[in-house]
């Protein structure tokens, strides 16, 4: 890791890492994907608030210790707190007037090193089967602003772990499969000359999107929706979805 590490973050990690080791089997792909060094942003579907584990196992594996931007609300418990601001965890401001600090400390992280790790969708998907939705340009604005590959990723299983909007305590046993996929960084060249202005924005988190949903796909082995599903405009009626696959008996990778 081209960064310097927290001395928290390194005990974070021991800690976890054989704990998610002993509740999830892992189906990864594309860890190759994951700049060796350098700053760079990782983006991500999101589907559960167990996402930011298995992703940071994923990352962590790949020699890389993921930094998240996280809602502030997440701030508050005094030792969840020290925590996060140990291991350089980056705290969002919605609605208030130090929403943009963010992006700020996010830009520094990324100058020094760091795998800053961004969820573009901004919350967990309101998808009916749990398809990615329009994406929000926060992670392209920081890969264009800063000169830093974006790369894609895509997260299925954790629903089995925690369910959205329901469960507030994690099922971790018995262990569920969780899949975890990255692809090559998003091509960006035609787009990092000159200002960034919101038809840059734009385009690039289109082919973000694009490029976390077919991942996506290649994991479930189905088709998503033509049409992305847009909060703004449409209310989410929730489905079953699809299986998760929890049942699988043996680590994939």
């Amino acid at each position: 890791m081209s960064e310097n590490i927290e001395p928290m973050y390194s005990k974070v990690i021991t800690t976890l890492y054989p704990v998610l080791q002993r509740i999830t089997f892992r189906d990864w792909t594309g860890m190759e994907n994951i700049p060796r060094d350098g700053g760079f942003v990782a983006a991500s579907n999101h589907i559960s608030n167990m996402d930011h584990f298995p992703l940071a196992h994923f990352l962590v594996a790949a020699g890389r210790a993921p930094h998240y931007l996280a809602k502030s609300s997440l701030f508050k418990p005094p030792v969840v707190r020290q925590i996060l601001h140990g291991t350089g965890q980056i705290p969002v401001y919605r609605g208030t007037s130090q929403a943009t600090s963010a992006l700020s400390a996010a830009t520094e992280a990324l100058e020094r090193g760091a795998c800053v790790c961004v969820y573009p969708e901004g919350t967990i998907t309101r998808e009916p089967d749990f398809w990615p939705m329009v994406g929000k340009s926060g992670a392209a604005r920081l890969a264009l602003e800063s000169g830093v590959p974006l790369v894609p990723l895509a997260i299925w299983g954790t629903r089995e772990m925690m369910w959205p909007y329901k469960d507030k305590v994690p099922k971790l046993l018995p262990r569920k499969l969780i899949h975890v996929a990255a692809g090559p960084a998003i091509n960006l060249d035609d787009l990092r000359d000159g200002p960034v202005d919101s038809q840059k924005l734009r385009t690039a988190t289109v082919r973000l999107m694009d490029e976390i949903t077919t991942l996506l796909e290649g994991i479930r082995g189905e088709s998503a929706p033509e049409t992305p599903f847009d909060p703004r405009k449409q209310q989410p009626a929730r489905g079953s979805g699809s299986s998760e696959g929890g049942s699988t008996t043996k680590d994939v990778k």
